[in-house]
């Protein structure tokens, strides 16, 4: 399907708490399916943009959407911002879900989330009108299971950089140490928190994390892993799947030689050129490809 065959419209929604979010559909004329897009810490949803016209040229009715705090979902003064990290699953990815029925009503649902929007499925109280969901490098955040080559990047992030953008800034402040979008203080200081637990939120969810839905879901999940990423890898991968502890999962391990490409690692999974992973998640979502 060619690029003007493609319906592309940006659209805003509010929240349940009113906070209104930035949002992309990207869609077929006449969608067989929808597919939720769930971002990554710090990734606007600008970035995911080629891989929904990739699933939209193959039938379906795709939505970004930016989290409250990034890109176009930021307010004016993120430094004065109130929020918590989970708000991006119990309020932002709900609502999101809920545009995108109401753009593609009447067909089959998926969701994909990259990082921490499959670590957040579990917080959405209408995760149960999602078929299936795709993970992409999902894993852990807990550091002292990722290289020994990467924990002084991520020691210096909590406890160097971290502080001291916040002190600076009042948030942080995305560029060379950062390189994702600019963050709120809220993100920053529970995300720090859990990458020091070993059990990550896992354990907190039954206490202040309350209320969440992880024990209700049931759609099944496929999770894609890269040999090559220093945050979601074969020992962290597992953690989060663990915290669905009743809905079928399995654990997808590629190398980045599997698709002729030098470098896949956190975030290139989504980057120009890796169509070969986009056809293996469509597949997946579909229900055309049922085995890894």
């Amino acid at each position: 399907m060619a690029r003007s065959d493609l319906i592309v419209r940006d659209l805003t929604a509010p929240a349940a708490d009113g906070y209104t979010l930035s949002m992309r559909l990207i869609s077929a004329i006449d969608p067989t399916h929808a597919v939720l897009v769930t971002s990554g810490t710090g990734f606007p949803k600008g970035f995911y943009e080629r891989f929904a016209r990739h699933l939209a040229g193959r039938g379906a009715a795709v939505l970004t959407h930016d989290m409250r705090g990034v890109g176009g979902s930021r307010p004016e003064d993120l430094a004065a911002m109130r929020m918590t990290y989970e708000d991006w699953g119990r309020l932002d990815m709900p609502a999101a879900l809920e545009a995108l029925i109401a753009e593609a009503p009447g067909v089959p649902v998926s969701h994909v989330g990259h990082s921490v929007g499959g670590h957040f499925a579990g917080f959405m109280p209408n995760h149960a009108k999602i078929g299936r969901h795709a993970f992409v490098a999902v894993g852990s955040g807990y550091w002292p299971k990722h290289p020994l080559s990467y924990n002084p990047v991520e020691v210096f992030f909590w406890w160097g950089y971290g502080p001291w953008s916040l002190a600076r800034h009042g948030y942080i402040k995305g560029g060379n140490v950062w390189r994702g979008a600019d963050l709120p203080r809220g993100v920053f200081i529970p995300w720090r928190r859990w990458c020091h637990d070993p059990r990550y939120f896992g354990e907190r969810l039954s206490s202040e994390l309350k209320p969440n839905h992880f024990a209700e879901v049931t759609a099944p999940i496929r999770s894609w892993i890269f040999t090559d990423d220093p945050i979601a890898n074969v020992r962290t991968g597992p953690d989060i799947l663990k915290v669905y502890p009743n809905t079928p999962s399995e654990l997808v391990v590629r190398k980045p030689a599997d698709y002729g490409v030098a470098r896949i690692g956190h975030e290139g999974a989504f980057r120009r050129g890796m169509e070969p992973v986009w056809d293996e998640i469509a597949g997946w979502l579909t229900g055309e490809v049922t085995r890894a």
